[in-house]
Formats: structure tokens, C-alpha cells, sequence
């Protein structure tokens, strides 16, 4: 059993106790990255040093990174690495697929990095990657957390079209951090993208798309991070905005900065304060909230569908 505070062995401050989070590596850590090694998968478990990763290895499950591991976009707080990025690999879907019929996958979900350079944003690969989950595995969930397509409703009708349960988009953090934080992106573009998804209908993908049948809403789903200088009034307005556009489940956590270059943590938030974002969240509406230092929008992702 081995224990790490994150990144106190790169020279960082020792974080507080409630952030020390311990970890072991056994077999079925060494499977999952076995079966990801074989199918040559990225996973933003990896890729955003997330502290939650040994425990999800663990469990025999992953958040695929598809589309690459170079970022056209800059942001402060992500380690994705910002970069060229690079061709499309028309495999990839199918390998995806596999890897979720491997791991014994029930939900999945699957993000990527963000392809301003793609004229829809990436979404057409979405697509092609849930059709492969539902041709391999057609009893898993499936949630896809995406980047904002550039504002594109096109891109975002392609993905809704293939019939994911849950959409998923990241505000990161309040309004007034946004220049600083997240240079790239809008506030109010990633407000308006996530209120598109109320109304789309999931569909099961039985007989291709033209016989499928409507069984119920797709979820939409977002987060954001605490701890980079925001102001409490400020993320009270930030969870009003996501309710206003209809936005049902929200994640709430810590951030903790990857590296000296990144945006540096202002404040590392008490658990207690964690609990009070969710009981103002839960009264403003959202049908499920996790709220806690080490919650992140993919981590356990499955237990908002089945709180339901």
C-alpha cells in the first residue's frame, strides 16, 4: 500500500491531511493497463495526472481520451499536453469498443482533447465510438464529456444522434476566472451547448438508426473545480446558470495544479465546505451531485445514472 499527497515529490507544498489519498496496484490495476497497452488507448486518467487513477485501474475501469493527446487549446489548470495535434485514427472506435468488452465495462465514459482544428470538433469520432461500445456491449452505459465543438449545434446533434445516455461538459470554473483560466473557451457558449442537451432523446441502437426506439432523455451532466480563487457567491452563481439551461447532474472538486507552470491552488477547500456546495446544489435542483476534494466529473461516474 503506498500513500501520496500528489505532488509534494515534484517540490510542491505539503497539502492538507484530507488530501493524502492512498493507493495500491495489484493484478487488476496490471490487467486494465494491459488491456489499454494492446489496444494502444489513451486515457485521461494518465494524460491529466488524475489522483484517482489507481483506484479506477483497480476497479477495472478507465476514462478513454480518444482524438489524440495533443490539445489545440491552452488551458491553465490541464496537464493535456498543448501541441500539434495528430490524425485522426479511423481504428481507434473499434478498439475503444474492444477495450470496454475486455474490462467488463457496464458504464464507460469517454472525453477527448479538443480539436479546434477538426471541422466538427471531433464529434463525428464520438459517434463512431459509441456505435462501436453499442455494437460490443450493448448493455453498457455510455457518458461522453466533451469538449464545446467550438458552439457548433451541428457537432453537438452528430453525438446526440448516436444515442449516448449521458452528455457531459465541463464549466471548469465561475465566469469572472474564465480569461485567466480558461483563455479558449466561453462561459457562455459552454452554458449554451449544455441547455442543447435537454430535449434530445436517447435511443437504443437496435436495428441501426433508422428502426431505433426512443427510451428516455439523455442526461446532461457538467462540473467544475474549486480552489483557483473563486468566490463562494460566485460558484452559488456558476450552479444557477447550469440549472437555468437544465443541467441535471454536477461534480464538484479540488483543483490541484499539475505543475509549477500551471495556475497556482489559492485555497485548499475543507471537506466541510465541499458538504455545503452539495446541500446548495441538491436544493437548487440537481438531481445528483458529488461534492469532495477528490471528485472528478469521471470518477464513479455510473452512480448518478443509478441514484435516479
Amino acid at each position: 500500500m503506498d500513500e501520496t499527497d500528489g505532488a509534494t515529490t515534484r517540490g510542491f507544498e505539503r497539502k492538507p491531511e484530507w488530501l493524502r489519498k492512498r493507493f495500491s496496484q495489484g493484478a487488476d490495476t496490471a490487467f486494465t493497463g494491459g488491456v489499454l497497452g494492446d489496444l494502444r488507448l489513451n486515457t485521461v486518467c494518465r494524460e491529466a495526472l488524475c489522483p484517482n487513477y489507481a483506484d479506477c485501474f483497480s476497479r477495472r475501469t478507465a476514462t478513454f481520451m480518444i482524438l489524440g493527446t495533443n490539445c489545440t487549446r491552452d488551458c491553465a489548470f490541464c496537464n493535456v499536453t498543448h501541441g500539434t495535434p495528430s490524425e485522426v485514427d479511423a481504428d481507434e472506435p473499434r478498439r475503444v469498443g474492444e477495450a470496454v468488452r475486455r474490462l467488463g465495462l457496464k458504464y464507460v465514459v469517454v472525453t477527448s482533447v479538443t480539436r479546434d482544428d477538426l471541422s466538427d470538433g471531433g464529434a463525428g469520432q464520438f459517434a463512431a465510438v459509441i456505435g462501436s461500445i453499442r455494437e460490443r456491449s450493448p448493455g453498457t452505459a455510455v457518458e461522453v464529456l466533451m469538449p464545446d465543438f467550438g458552439g457548433s449545434p451541428d457537432a453537438l446533434r452528430i453525438v446526440a444522434d448516436a444515442a449516448p445516455d449521458v452528455i457531459s461538459h465541463n464549466m471548469e470554473t465561475v465566469r469572472e476566472l474564465y480569461p485567466e483560466v480558461r483563455p479558449g473557451a466561453d462561459y457562455d457558449r459552454s452554458l449554451e451547448l449544455i441547455g442543447r442537451v435537454r430535449g434530445f432523446a436517447a435511443r437504443e441502437a437496435v436495428g441501426g438508426a433508422a428502426g431505433a426506439a426512443v427510451v428516455g432523455a439523455i442526461r446532461s451532466k457538467s462540473g467544475f473545480m474549486v480552489g483557483l480563487g473563486e468566490k463562494r457567491g460566485q460558484v452559488g452563481a456558476l450552479m444557477d446558470d447550469l440549472r437555468a439551461v437544465g443541467c441535471e447532474f454536477l461534480t464538484i472538486g479540488q483543483y490541484l495544479a499539475p505543475s509549477r507552470a500551471h495556475h497556482k491552488v489559492v485555497e485548499y477547500v475543507t471537506p466541510e465546505i465541499f458538504d455545503e456546495y452539495a446541500e446548495i446544489a441538491r436544493a437548487k435542483g440537481f438531481a445528483y451531485v458529488a461534492s469532495a476534494p477528490f471528485v472528478r466529473s469521471s470518477y464513479r461516474a455510473h452512480e448518478a445514472l443509478k441514484s435516479l
